[in-house]
């Protein structure tokens, strides 16, 4: 296989990319279970790849994050590259056809934790700014980097980083490597994410768990009441059924709704694709208004009891909530408490526990500047195809902490695609995706500094200038 080639810029064989790819599925930074060590040590190797631009581990409150500065291109615009090395647990090992952390090429697919969510994507990033450097001796436009190592477990520490680091991130774009195209069958781009909140719903009863038949009859049952709650947040509609939860969510046009009905999209292909018979959600919408417009409440997990005979002392439900326009957060969670403590439930105790990351919704305008220069970066790469504008149903908490704080929108642009067992057993990368992913990204940094689709710096530049 001859070496991979972008215009002017030409790329390592494939199977040597793979082969270096390998290497960073290999170390097993699960946010959520490894040691500081491990994650310090995935965080390394991407500062490594980011040498040349003075890349650097960076300490935070939690994992550390990495980051990195070219800024040798006055005049030009700055942007701000967003991705994440830590990765997902693996569940069930049983589940997998091959090691999670030994990257195995089956068929035009690579199999490995976090080969598409994220490292796969990142890497991208990483191999083509190399190029860059190497074969033009420096990049079309100033570029930042921040790789952070919590992102599967809703960035905690990123937006005190950021805050204390405004200045020093600032930037005209942030473009997120992570962030999956659509589906497999058309280019796309995200205009929005969904915003999120998520918490637990705990009922109380007795001080320990009872014998079912010496107390059974004589006190009540958490399990009993934590499904009573359960089943009063939904009406008979599929809609949400709690008070002030839609407050902020505006009801879908007829413009936008033409738009989503212009959508290619067969409901019986996507029950067959998840193995359902039957759809369900909010009556009177398609399922895709329903998945791109509407919020969503929905039970995630419970525990309590088992099959042995007690009465559980507890029952816990594990909520998520995605959030859509203008839903507050906090106006979320505090119409979730009031419905919640409104219901009768006589010998129960019912707390709710708010987790920390709470991310309201977010969008980019279909005509900005960086939506305009990455739909024709993906013209150049997939000529003759209509570039689809979609809606990430997930949620990506980086995105309103930048807007936020430096008044940067982001954009999109990963080459990981919706169907490849993200967060699951499996997880996938389809391998034409690499050379695909390198030809669009320097395609895109290099209309956005120059040309019709070129971004107007406004910012002031700072950071280390390598």
């Amino acid at each position: 296989m001859g070496p991979q080639v972008s215009d002017e810029l030409a790329y390592e064989p494939l199977e040597v990319l793979l082969d270096e790819l390998a290497e960073y599925i290999a170390i097993p930074s699960v946010s959520r279970s490894a040691t500081t060590e491990t994650m310090r040590e995935a965080a390394a190797w991407v500062a490594r790849q980011l040498e040349f631009a003075g890349g650097r581990v960076v300490e935070t409150d939690g994992f550390p994050l990495v980051r990195a500065d070219w800024l040798n291109a006055p005049g030009a615009p700055t942007i701000l590259v967003y991705g994440h090395y830590d990765v997902q647990p693996t569940g069930s090992r049983d589940e997998w056809d091959t090691d999670p952390f030994e990257m195995t090429v089956d068929g035009d697919v690579v199999r490995g934790r976090g080969v598409t969510d994220d490292k796969g994507p990142v890497f991208i990033v990483l191999k083509l700014v190399q190029a860059f450097i190497a074969q033009r001796g420096g990049l079309p436009l100033n570029v930042k980097f921040l790789i952070e190592g919590e992102e599967e477990i809703g960035s905690p520490s990123l937006p005190s980083y950021v805050r204390a680091n405004a200045e020093e991130l600032a930037a005209d774009l942030v473009i997120s490597a992570d962030g999956a195209q659509w589906r497999p069958s058309e280019p796309s781009l995200s205009t929005a994410s969904k915003g999120l909140v998520t918490l637990d719903i705990v009922a109380n009863g007795a001080n320990s768990d009872l014998h079912s038949g010496r107390f059974g009859g004589t006190v009540a049952n958490p399990v009993h009441a934590l499904s009573t709650i359960l089943a009063s947040l939904h009406d008979d509609n599929g809609g949400v059924a709690v008070d002030g939860f839609y407050d902020g969510v505006d009801d879908i046009d007829d413009v936008r709704r033409a738009q989503i009905a212009a959508v290619p999209f067969d409901d019986a292909e996507y029950m067959a694709s998840l193995g359902v018979s039957e759809l369900f959600g909010e009556k009177g919408l398609s399922t895709l208004e329903r998945l791109w417009e509407r919020p969503t409440l929905e039970i995630t997990g419970v525990t309590g009891g088992g099959k042995y005979s007690v009465i559980p002392h507890v029952a816990t439900g594990h909520i998520a909530a995605r959030l859509v326009g203008r839903q507050d957060p906090e106006g979320v969670v505090s119409a979730i408490e009031r419905h919640v403590k409104g219901l009768v439930l006589p010998g129960i105790e019912v707390e709710i526990n708010v987790d920390q990351a709470r991310v309201p919704a977010y969008r980019i305008d279909a005509d900005h500047p960086a939506i305009r220069a990455a739909t024709a970066a993906l013209n150049h790469v997939y000529p003759g195809e209509d570039v689809l504008l979609a809606v990430i149903a997930g949620t990506l908490p980086a995105t309103t902490l930048f807007e936020e704080v430096t008044g940067a929108k982001t954009l999109f642009f990963s080459f990981s695609t919706a169907d490849e067992n993200l967060h699951a057993p499996n997880e996938f990368l389809r391998t034409k995706r690499i050379p695909e992913g390198l030809r669009a990204w320097e395609q895109l940094w290099t209309l956005l500094a120059s040309g019709p689709h070129a971004l107007v710096p406004n910012h002031v530049m700072t950071g280390a200038t390598r």
